[in-house]
């Protein structure tokens, strides 16, 4: 310990611990949480009621949908959409009706002053030179260069209303964010697993399904993806191991392309990310020392 150790003042006196535990107890400060495996979408279960599937469909960024849920948010989109254009037509329109005023209003006020000019040219000159230099008088500030009052009523500036942009006409996918079409959308055919337990549902099983060619389980830790031919899903094991060697189809029998092969989005195990954002984070007041 150094000599004036004691006395030291240069430390914090609210020290990092407290303030964490501070910040749990009272909700200040930014709260972080790590998901757990529970958390976490299942491979087979659908992004918009992250629940099993009954007639799963794939998008072809690998996004899986349950096929009734998908197509109630298209349809939720294109009615939004109608509704957003609609609203922007009658902005336009009143825009427009606005402008078309405002030019006849000034056009009327030009001809009002000709003809005020032409009755009286001398005398009105005059009387406007008078005007400006009255308001200019000791360096006073025109009409145009005052700063607005918040307490004269006629100075109070007014709020101008929110000018709407032009919607988006193209339907979106949800996770995506790319143009979708309720066409494009493949059918999946999963394999269920043969383990003769008739007794339990398969959906209170953790283990449902496996892979259509090697029977290996499926599960959040195993990279998978669909066959667009068939709809099979396959571990990425076997397509690089079997179907790569052909790029044959082995249910439907049919050619493959690079683009036939769709790696199916995954959450994750808990302990690996697999792509998914594990932690979340919301911010909150800050607490001072």
């Amino acid at each position: 310990m150094t000599r004036h150790g004691r006395n030291c003042t240069a430390g914090t006196v609210y020290t990092y611990h407290e303030r964490k535990k501070d910040t749990q107890a009272s909700g200040f400060g930014s709260q972080k949480v790590r998901f757990g495996k529970d958390a976490v979408k299942e491979f087979d279960c659908c992004c918009l009621t992250l629940q099993p599937c009954k007639d799963p469909v794939i998008t072809e960024d690998g996004h899986l949908y349950d096929k009734e849920a998908i197509l109630k948010n298209i349809i939720h989109q294109k009615k939004e959409i109608a509704r957003k254009l609609k609203e922007f037509e009658k902005q336009r329109t009143r825009t427009e009706k606005e402008a078309e005023e405002l030019a006849k209003a000034e056009q009327e006020s030009r001809a009002v002053k000709f003809a005020q000019q032409e009755s009286n040219p001398i005398g009105q000159n005059y009387a406007d030179k008078l005007v400006a230099d009255t308001k200019n008088k000791d360096g006073g500030l025109t009409d145009d260069k005052k700063l607005p009052s918040f307490w004269v009523p006629a100075l109070t500036p007014q709020a101008q209303p929110s000018q709407l942009k032009k919607p988006d006409e193209k339907v979106r996918c949800p996770m995506s964010g790319r143009p979708l079409k309720f066409k494009d959308l493949i059918p999946v055919k999963f394999t269920p697993i043969n383990d003769r337990d008739s007794k339990t549902s398969l959906i209170s099983k953790t283990n449902r399904y496996v892979c259509a060619v090697t029977n290996d389980v499926l599960g959040n830790s195993v990279p998978c993806a669909v066959l667009r031919p068939s709809g099979a899903v396959v571990t990425m094991e076997c397509i690089e191991k079997i179907i790569r060697k052909d790029m044959m189809d082995p249910i439907s029998g049919k050619k493959l392309t690079d683009k036939d092969i769709i790696p199916l989005q995954r959450g994750a195990s808990g302990f690996t990310g697999a792509g998914v954002t594990l932690e979340a984070k919301k911010a909150g007041p800050t607490i001072m020392a």
